[in-house]
């Protein structure tokens, strides 16, 4: 880190997935396979190593929910028609392994991830491919991370039904 302020410009690669399903069909579908964190069992561990386990336990595709949003009561009164959620999904344990080399890496961990409705009501997954993302930290240590994130998203997305876009 230094006390000079600094910019970086890279390239992201948005991936988005028609899931072939209803949106609220798909909205339980994802929610049930990445689990709302239940922060207060994490917070009662006095080792890393407990943490380690019970995300192992909890997370059965590596993933857990940190956050979600449904944005479509605040666009409601726009006028702009259509569902979206927006999830804040990750794993702290992989995290780690990021936030020791550099702590912005938390500008991208938890992932986002939008699941939102199409003009006929299927239901769309879209996300910044990880690996992109943290390899704009020019840290091979960090880019490693973001490449395996890639690969559990794709599980997840084949998880949910449909093929990996990469």
């Amino acid at each position: 880190m230094t006390n000079t302020p600094a910019t970086s410009t890279y390239t992201a690669r948005r991936i988005t997935v028609p899931l072939y399903r209803p949106y609220e069909e798909a909205v339980r579908n994802f929610e049930h396979m990445v689990p709302a964190i239940d922060a207060a069992r994490f917070f009662k561990l006095d080792t890393w190593d407990a943490v380690v386990r019970l995300m192992s336990k909890e997370a059965p595709h590596g993933f857990l929910r940190y956050q979600s949003l449904d944005i479509s009561p605040f666009m409601a009164a726009s006028g702009a028609a259509g569902e979206c959620v927006v999830y804040l999904m990750g794993n702290h344990v992989i995290a780690e392994r990021m936030y020791r080399h550099d702590p912005s890496v938390m500008l991208y961990a938890p992932l986002r991830v939008v699941i939102q409705a199409d003009v006929s009501g299927q239901a769309v997954f879209v996300i910044d491919q990880p690996s992109m993302l943290f390899a704009s930290f020019h840290d091979p240590a960090i880019t490693a991370v973001g490449h395996e994130l890639d690969e559990k998203v794709s599980a997840l997305l084949e998880a949910l039904g449909v093929e990996s876009p990469w």
